[in-house]
């Protein structure tokens, strides 16, 4: 892979990094530093700090509430031992702040390998590939594919059950729970896959699809050819993205209902959020008609269901989301969990039962 431009579809150097640097610099913000937090969460061990001159002498738990006792410092130099830097932040539009420059040449300059999940690519800076060609740093664009096929509308084998979250609005929570799922099959010894469909969850496993950045015509088939290569699992879980009601993304949910063909849906909400993101006074729509459209839309591709709700209570006391779980499962008549504090295992349980009925329909061998 050439150092200087690698980025595509080839993310197997992001499971080589093990003392990954995390810059958030002037944006720690739960909005803005998301893929900070993620990879806080489920790449803890790979991290080695945090660079954020304005937060420098706190912690990763103190600045984030996760991460632990990881330094957050002021500059690359506080953090003597990186071998990559991890690009934190997700903003809108997705450029990098002019104010970063600096610390990217800086790190190129100490062989560190760049990581970006930004729309504004590394690999098609000058500057940036120059030095990256000199010193043998890699930049990679995590956002930055080839997918040029169409879906085939492919049979998907009788062995794995696809599952695909989906949910309300946006960054509600739709990866950690496709992941927290994951991790709870595999702690009961079942043969469970996650599918990652954007720049965060590529960064934590290591492959997938940065759907939001393919082009329009060939979402379905980056997505089918994802799904095709990991079918020999029992339980694909296939990260969602955007909303179906979503004025500006919901373009990406449709591709990936249709390329995953799922057997199940979990919608995922956050409580108390009322208006749409990035349209303040735009409401979300009800519950019920946004589940309706994506149980018509993923049927006229594949006979799908829901089988659960995932409900982000991050703005909800304990109590409240004890309340708010046991509302929702009168409300929606599925079962009910917030992933983040009571874990997965009720949507466990409805993924195995999901199995069992399509066995005995002969869905599945």
């Amino acid at each position: 892979m050439d150092t200087a431009t690698s980025g595509g579809n080839d993310y197997s150097s992001l499971r080589h990094h093990k003392r990954i640097a995390l810059l958030t610099d002037g944006f720690s913000t739960p909005f803005l530093a998301k893929t900070a937090i993620s990879l806080l969460r489920y790449r803890t061990a790979d991290i080695v700090g945090i660079i954020d001159q304005s937060e420098s002498g706190r912690t990763a738990q103190e600045l984030f509430d996760i991460g632990g006792e990881l330094p957050v410092v002021a500059a690359l130099n506080g953090l003597s031992d990186a071998d990559s830097i991890y690009i934190g932040i997700a903003p809108p539009g997705g450029k990098l702040p002019a104010a970063w420059r600096s610390i990217v040449v800086q790190g190129i300059e100490r062989k560190l390998d760049i990581v970006s999940g930004l729309h504004d690519f590394l690999t098609e800076d000058a500057q940036f590939c120059q030095l990256a060609t000199q010193s043998g740093s890699q930049l990679i664009d995590v956002r930055k594919n080839g997918h040029r096929n169409t879906a085939t509308g492919y049979h998907f084998g009788s062995n794995g059950v696809r599952i695909h979250s989906v949910g309300h609005d946006c960054s509600i929570g739709k990866m950690v729970t496709t992941i927290e799922i994951q991790l709870a099959m595999q702690r009961q010894g079942l043969d469970a896959k996650f599918i990652a469909t954007g720049q965060t969850g590529i960064m934590i496993a290591g492959e997938g699809v940065p759907v939001d950045c393919v082009v329009g015509d060939f979402v379905n088939g980056s997505i089918e050819e994802l799904v095709i290569r990991h079918e020999g699992h029992d339980f694909l879980l296939i990260e969602g993205q955007g909303s179906i009601s979503h004025p500006a993304y919901s373009a990406v949910t449709t591709g990936l209902l249709h390329g995953c063909a799922p057997d199940g849906l979990i919608f995922c909400y956050e409580a108390g959020r009322s208006g749409v993101k990035g349209f303040a006074d735009l409401p979300i729509p009800p519950a019920e008609d946004q589940m309706q459209a994506l149980h018509l839309m993923a049927n006229l591709r594949h006979p799908c269901k829901f089988i659960g709700i995932a409900i982000n209570g991050r703005n909800l006391s304990a109590e409240q989301t004890a309340t708010e779980v046991e509302n929702a499962q009168q409300r929606f008549g599925l079962p009910a969990c917030d992933v983040y504090r009571d874990g997965a295992e009720k949507l466990v349980t409805a993924c195995i039962q999901l199995r069992a009925e399509l066995r005995n329909t002969e869905r599945l061998t």
